[in-house]
């Protein structure tokens, strides 16, 4: 995350192991959808987004290069080279496919050894089409939810695209939100479901959107593994709260009857700099990420002990003091919620 912070899944995936849970292939990262879900715009202004679309409008989420990759893909009998991607779909795709290259350093040679590294992936991610109509409904509604929650909510675009592999999304209140799709649809060690994984998903980096003070934390020198947790934990709270369940949906099944213990570990850690044993751990191999869940769970106490919700909600959203925020929220370890 910089200034316009980046937040994205697959950064979770790419460090090291952690006993817990984690956004591993993709930085979790850091942000899925895809192809065909009908209603498409001009992403012209996606590079420079200086009005975002507000909920009353709808969020723009932009599909056709999903279409544009697999028309690629499907012509090359599934082994596109390097340069049909990079001249018949990166150069010919949306300005917000350009922008996911050049924000992820992704090339046509770069796709085209992915392809070949891991045809399943590729071939694979058809499958998550056919739930899409169903998840942009869904993700409108809940985005509806958060414009009423929060009347300062911000809607950049959204572009659903083919990838490297990863990450699964990216997305910054200036550039949008930016979705490798078959990087989301492998991920069903985030959510069993497809289509909830999409929504949830995608819920989890709107709210990392609205979160504006969180440069203050994600871009000092060292961030503690509270502050971390904190930004990350609250994006799965509020986008449970809009949406209906959190992007690391197996995480509670994993963690059941271990609150006491990890919690009380998490608390020993809080003021560390060094994060790899709580964010960013994670692998499809080996759930990590645990601070996404202590961070979900000191919201979810800091929302229940408010008497006034929607100023509660406000004040996670905009949380710029970790150790503030903890202190009112009433959170301890193993606490029941």
């Amino acid at each position: 995350m910089r200034v316009a912070p980046q937040w994205n899944f697959s950064r979770m995936i790419q460090r090291g192991p952690l006993p817990g849970f984690a956004f591993t292939r993709v930085r979790a990262t850091a942000m899925l959808l895809l192809a065909v879900l009908g209603t498409q715009a001009d992403l012209s202004a996606a590079a420079e987004v200086d009005a975002p679309t507000v909920a009353a409008a709808g969020a723009v989420v932009q599909t056709d290069d999903v279409a544009l990759f697999y028309r690629v893909y499907d012509a090359a009998g599934g082994k596109p080279t390097a340069a049909q991607l990079q001249r018949d779909y990166l150069e010919q795709g949306s300005e917000g496919l350009r922008l996911f290259a050049r924000l992820r350093n992704t090339t046509g040679q770069r796709i085209a050894d992915a392809v070949a590294r891991d045809p399943a992936l590729y071939a694979d991610a058809r499958r998550c089409l056919a739930v899409l109509p169903q998840a942009r409904a869904r993700l409108e509604k809940a985005l509806r939810d958060l414009g009423g929650l929060y009347g300062e909510a911000r809607f950049p675009p959204v572009t659903i695209a083919i990838g490297r592999g990863k990450p699964i999304a990216i997305g910054a209140p200036d550039t949008g939100i930016q979705v490798g799709l078959e990087a989301l649809c492998d991920a069903d060690w985030l959510n069993a479901d497809p289509e909830d994984r999409i929504v949830y998903v995608l819920a989890h980096e709107y709210v990392h959107v609205q979160q504006v003070n969180a440069h203050k934390l994600s871009d000092k020198p060292a961030p503690t593994v509270l502050e971390i947790s904190l930004l990350e934990g609250i994006a799965e709270f509020v986008g449970e709260q809009v949406a209906g369940g959190i992007a690391y949906g197996r995480t509670a099944a994993m963690v059941a009857g271990r609150e006491q213990e990890i919690e009380t570990r998490f608390a020993a850690d809080i003021d560390k700099t060094e994060l790899k044993d709580w964010v960013y751990n994670t692998t499809p191999e080996q759930p990590g990420d645990l601070g996404y869940w202590v961070g979900y769970r000191i919201a979810k106490a800091y929302y229940r002990n408010a008497s006034d919700k929607r100023q509660a909600l406000r004040e996670i959203l905009e949380m710029d003091d970790a150790r503030a925020f903890l202190a009112r929220s009433g959170w301890h370890p193993g606490m029941a919620l």
